[in-house]
């Protein structure tokens, strides 16, 4: 017998206002079961699950989420993600195209954006 990933959770101050900001990064629908206020709220296409707990994040993650943006490169997605309420952390992009762009959502979880599929492609 083994076991599998069913959800990967993140504790949060609110968790359908954070989910909203994931599902807009990941163009993939808040479930249809959960509204502002609810103490859970799931994108189920990304098993990602956020829980309101009521301590504030006071350290670096642990675990954190790498994109990979597949229709557009690394900087256009970066700009976009910004956009939406993220935050530069770190900028890890090298003038040769390599590296990665650390960034937190609007609680200040962080996250890394590599370089889009296309450009990994390329070379």
């Amino acid at each position: 017998m083994t076991s599998a990933i069913r959800h990967t959770t993140i504790d949060c101050a609110d968790a359908y206002a954070l989910a909203v900001f994931w599902s807009q990064v990941l163009d993939l629908p808040v479930h249809d079961d959960d509204k502002p206020g609810d103490e859970e709220a799931l994108i189920e296409g990304a098993g990602l699950l956020f829980v309101t707990v009521p301590e504030a994040k006071t350290a670096k993650n642990r675990v954190h989420l790498d994109l990979q943006p597949q229709d557009r490169t690394r900087d256009e997605e970066v700009e976009r993600l910004l956009a939406l309420g993220a935050t530069l952390v770190d900028d890890r992009r090298n003038p040769d195209g390599t590296g990665w762009a650390v960034l937190a959502d609007p609680e200040g979880n962080e996250f890394c954006v590599e370089r889009g599929a296309g450009e990994r492609a390329a070379g």
